[in-house]
Order: structure tokens, then sequence, then C-alpha cells
């Protein structure tokens, strides 16, 4: 997929049509991450993931999209811009937001919000060292058209699990139910919902 005007235009179109459902009111902590969407340098669009530091407290070396916990006063497209600034060095403003997907409630005791932002530069981003190891990149291209989450069950859960065979290794929700959730809506046009699917037992803690 190109990184243009016309992906943009149909990305926004697709996230403003789509009715968002937001988790009720609760005593789990609000956090937000940011789909951020940047050129790969040859045109190509990319969703940009990064993995964990192994010596975080939580989450510790765990693929992940940029984000963290909302800190009081913030809205969630506030601080999913602060954590991109934080932890990939993307100073992006909310005039880049293209729209927002639902509310995913995870096992660790958060509220995540998934915001889709457009960056219309990633050249000079660098991962903040105490965060973040790598930047990866994943071509909307490949997401859309070849990459296919598989979805397993568990004896601990009667919901299906969903991970995402990426990088030769796998990813996992709560990553894989928002990326997949923005697959559906944001590239393909469905009304694909996500609070469903569950994530592995190692990450409900």
């Amino acid at each position: 997929m190109k990184f243009d005007d016309s992906l943009r235009n149909s990305i926004h179109s697709r996230l403003k049509q789509f009715e968002v459902t937001h988790a009720p009111d609760s005593l789990l902590k609000r956090a937000a991450v940011g789909l951020v969407i940047g050129d790969q340098g040859d045109g190509d669009a990319v969703l940009l993931l990064t993995r964990r530091q192994p010596k975080l407290r939580a989450h510790a070396g765990q693929f992940a999209l940029p984000g963290g916990r909302i800190d009081p006063g913030e809205t969630p497209a506030q601080a999913a811009l602060r954590e991109a600034d934080e932890e990939i060095g993307l100073k992006l403003d909310e005039g880049m937001i293209l729209g927002r997907l639902d509310d995913y409630s995870t096992r660790s005791g958060y509220v995540m919000t998934p915001i889709v932002v457009w960056a219309d530069d990633i050249s000079k981003m660098q991962a903040n060292p105490n965060e973040v190891v790598r930047i990866h990149r994943i071509h909307l291209g490949d997401l859309a058209h070849r990459n296919e989450p598989e979805f397993i069950s568990i004896p601990e859960s009667d919901r299906p699990v969903i991970r995402y065979p990426l990088f030769d290794t796998l990813i996992h929700a709560p990553t894989a139910a928002v990326i997949y959730q923005f697959v559906e809506v944001a590239l393909m046009g469905r009304d694909t919902r996500v609070a469903h699917l569950e994530q592995p037992v190692w990450a409900w803690k």
C-alpha cells in the first residue's frame, strides 16, 4: 500500500464511519496506544511496532504499540501522542489523528484506547533505550493481504486467543487484537469487534 493521500483519506473515512465501543467506567486503569502509520522510505506505508526493553517491570521484552498509562487530565489522544514522543521520538500533533478504535480491556487491569495516527515524517524517529529495544515496521500491504492472525483455544478460557505470526515469532493480545481490528476496520472497511478475543495466560498478570 502506498503512503499517500488516497490511503490517508480512506483510513480516515472508514474510522469516521466506525461506531466506537467505549469501555464502561470501572476501577481498571486507563491507557492509550498509538497505531502510527508512516512511510517506509520508498513510498510504502508501514505500521510502527516496538520491542520493549527486557529489563522493564511490566510486559518486559514484549512487542507492543507505542503507548502507556493516561496521566491525570490527559485525553487518550494526548496520552498516545505523548507516548509516541517518549518512546520513539516522534513529535505528532492532534491534527495527525485519523480516528480511534474500540477500547480493549486487558487481563492485567487496563482499559486500552487505540488511537490511529498519520505520521508525515518518521525519518528522525529514535528508540528510547530506557523503554524500547527496537522499532519494527510492518508493511500495511502485508497485513491486509498476506499476514493472517491465528485463533486458538485454551483450557483456561472459553474465549478464542488471538495471535499474529510476524517477524518469525508470534505477537499476542492485547497488541494482536488491536492490530487485527485496525486491519479489519481501517484497511478492509469491515465492522469487526475484538473485545471477546482472549490473551495468553502469561499475560493475565
